[in-house]
């Protein structure tokens, strides 16, 4: 089964791979979160695979909805725990977060080579994860606020939910010095035919990936 994927225009030219999964038709995902991320394993792992990307070591974050973020190589563990958002210049690993309503954040200095993946629901963009994720590029890797580029994807929205989530991570992104800001639109719980959406079908659901990686012929940078 092809595993359905998008892919964000603003992300398109940069020296990264990436990709937004889907629903899968006919997967049953009435479920709780650890057995529809198992069922749903072999299908992301085949599109890592079809994107070039299979063979990068692959690391995802325990998600526990706080302002945690780790940098990582490809030394890092499989699993980052106590951590919502992931930052590497390592060309051998490949991002991962898990989403379900919350937003899922890309941030990239194709410059610095340097990109994060963050996962970014209310409680987290209440503690200003993605400023968090942004602090770390700059102050670890000297990134520069007015070169990085973000990019929300799909998440849940008003009317279908009582705060909008990517309205205020952009107003994130703008008061940390970033110009780049890219939101899809899309909200997931009014289109649950190709989104998971937690809301929606009452916490019994699937969850899309956002897989992150820089291409990997580039060399990570010597601080």
């Amino acid at each position: 089964m092809n595993c359905p994927h998008e892919v964000f225009p603003a992300l398109a030219g940069l020296p990264v791979i990436h990709a937004f999964t889907g629903r899968l038709p006919g997967l049953d995902m009435q479920t709780d979160r650890s057995t529809a991320l198992m069922r749903l394993e072999a299908h992301h792992a085949e599109l890592r695979e079809s994107l070039g990307i299979g063979t990068l070591r692959y690391i995802t974050a325990e998600q526990v909805h706080g302002a945690g973020v780790a940098v990582v190589n490809s030394a890092s563990a499989d699993r980052i725990p106590a951590v919502d958002g992931l930052v590497t210049d390592d060309p051998r690993v490949c991002l991962g977060i898990y989403v379900a309503d919350c937003a899922p954040v890309f941030l990239v200095d194709a410059v610095r080579g340097v990109i994060a993946c963050v996962h970014s629901g209310k409680k987290g963009t209440a503690a200003g994860i993605v400023g968090v994720a942004l602090g770390k590029m700059i102050a670890e890797f000297g990134c520069e606020p007015s070169r990085i580029v973000a990019q929300i994807g799909p998440c849940i929205r008003p009317p279908n939910y009582e705060t909008d989530i990517a309205a205020d991570i952009a107003r994130q992104c703008r008061a940390a010095g970033l110009s780049s800001v890219h939101d899809c639109g899309i909200c997931t719980a009014a289109n649950v035919a190709r989104y998971y959406s937690y809301r929606r079908e009452m916490g019994q659901t699937g969850r899309m990936a956002a897989f992150f990686a820089l291409r990997p012929h580039r060399e990570p940078l010597v601080h």
